[in-house]
């Protein structure tokens, strides 16, 4: 964060991300243990990106510092370790530097992951409208009679001058809360203006395990409403794990106890029965989820069909129309359209043509021990049940693969391979030895 040419910026968020994670009975940074799939701190990240670029946010972290800093890398966001390790207003000072360039400072808490984007906005629209030196979010909660309190939600919006003016003539403070400054501020005639949150909900934190499980089934509630109010049919939404990112199409339904994770995106007209896992998934339209199936990190393509019971790890492409069925397991392999592997079944470093039928408990033998071979199947090739395919191999287009053969050489197309010992028929066999036995006896 510095200032910008022909000027100061009008505004810097800073989120403070100071909080320990004590009170959980964790080595963990507060900010960042997890709520629908991200960490506390990467919520309100997000949030902030909606109102000001990442390159006008700025994290504050004190102990952790590095652990910290390593998790919001990828954003882009600015950082700044807190030298004192103490208090939010000496954390604003240690970042006194970085925020000189901006005329105006938001100031966001790092564990208030619901905070919505419309409200941050709202105050500070509000502080630009009042031209106000502070504008504090506030919010209603109930108390333990009833009645209405205000709370202190720590959300502040500031003139950066007359904030630093008053953190430096309160330095010797070492635990000062910003929302402290309002009357030093107002009694140096600065105005000083409040705006409340349309719901306390949203500015809720977390000092325990406990509510931090609370803060996540409400924001996996919000999130199952959302994906509902948008034409997702959800049955027992109280029973699915939905992570906050999650996209779905129109007229997908879920079933009870699915799991939808990560950067997962889902289409239009699907179908996920109960217990399937998808993390960090594209479905295409019109695809089925079978039950308990388990998709990490994979492509799955219009109207393909997964499962029961199917794992596909990372680097899996089903493509248009395919089954990949009972107890088979994918890895880094590109299924084309119309491929059937139905039962029983491991393809690993694959590639393998469109129409292609895979019979069951056919294994490509990818590991020699030491490196990863791929298999290559062309198009419209059957590959017989028990067959095991020893990488690195190519069988072309058309060709046939007897059941229960061992393929270690190249097939060329529309050949026949069988590589199995010759059948022994002795006949009267099972007779005789029935006979012996009982002889025995």
């Amino acid at each position: 964060m510095s200032k910008k040419p022909g000027g100061p910026a009008k505004l810097a968020v800073v989120i403070v991300a100071t909080a320990t994670g004590t009170h959980m009975k964790s080595r963990r940074p507060k900010v960042l243990h997890e709520i629908g799939g991200k960490p506390l701190l990467g919520h309100v990240i997000a949030t902030a990106g909606k109102v000001v670029a990442a390159q006008d946010i700025l994290v504050i972290a004190g102990n952790s510092a590095e652990r910290i800093k390593a998790a919001v890398a990828a954003s882009g966001v600015g950082f700044v370790e807190q030298a004192e390790g103490c208090g939010t207003g000496t954390a604003i000072l240690d970042a006194r530097e970085a925020i000189a360039g901006y005329e105006n400072v938001l100031v966001l808490p790092g564990d208030v992951p619901l905070i919505r984007a419309e409200t941050v906005r709202e105050v500070w629209e509000s502080h630009q409208k009042e031209r106000a030196a502070m504008t504090a979010l506030t919010a209603a909660s109930e108390d333990s009679k009833g009645s209405d309190r205000e709370i202190d939600t720590g959300i502040c919006a500031f003139q950066t001058a007359a904030l630093l003016a008053q953190l430096a003539a309160h330095s010797a403070r070492r635990e000062l809360n910003l929302s402290e400054l309002a009357g030093p501020l107002a009694a140096a005639g600065k105005r000083v203006v409040a705006v409340k949150a349309a719901s306390s909900a949203e500015v809720l934190g977390a000092n325990t395990l406990a509510e931090l499980a609370a803060l996540d089934a409400t924001l996996r509630a919000a999130t199952a409403a959302r994906l509902m109010e948008r034409g997702v049919t959800i049955f027992r939404p109280e029973t699915c794990v939905i992570d906050a990112d999650i996209e779905v199409g129109t007229d997908t339904v879920i079933e009870p106890f699915v799991q939808l994770l990560g950067a997962t995106r889902v289409g239009s007209d699907c179908l996920i029965r109960s217990y399937s896992v998808i993390e960090d998934c594209t479905l295409g339209d019109g695809v089925l989820i079978r039950q308990s199936c388990v998709l990490e990190g994979s492509v799955i393509a219009h109207g393909a069909q997964i499962g029961p019971f199917a794992h596909l790890r990372p680097g899996s492409e089903i493509g248009e129309e395919a089954h990949v069925g009972n107890f088979v397991e994918t890895k880094k392999a590109k299924l084309g359209k119309g491929v059937k592997a139905g039962h029983l079944t491991y393809l690993g470093d694959a590639e393998i043509g469109e129409g292609t039928n895979i019979g069951a408990g056919v294994i490509t033998c990818n590991y020699d021990g030491v490196h990863k071979h791929k298999t290559k199947i062309g198009k419209g090739v059957f590959v017989g049940s028990d067959s095991t395919l020893v990488a690195p191999v190519a069988i072309a287009d058309g060709a046939y693969v007897g059941a229960g053969s061992c393929i270690t050489k190249d097939i060329p197309a529309n050949a026949l391979a069988v590589a199995r010992s010759h059948q022994v028929v002795k006949e009267g066999w099972a007779t005789a030895r029935r006979e012996r036995q009982t002889k025995r006896e």
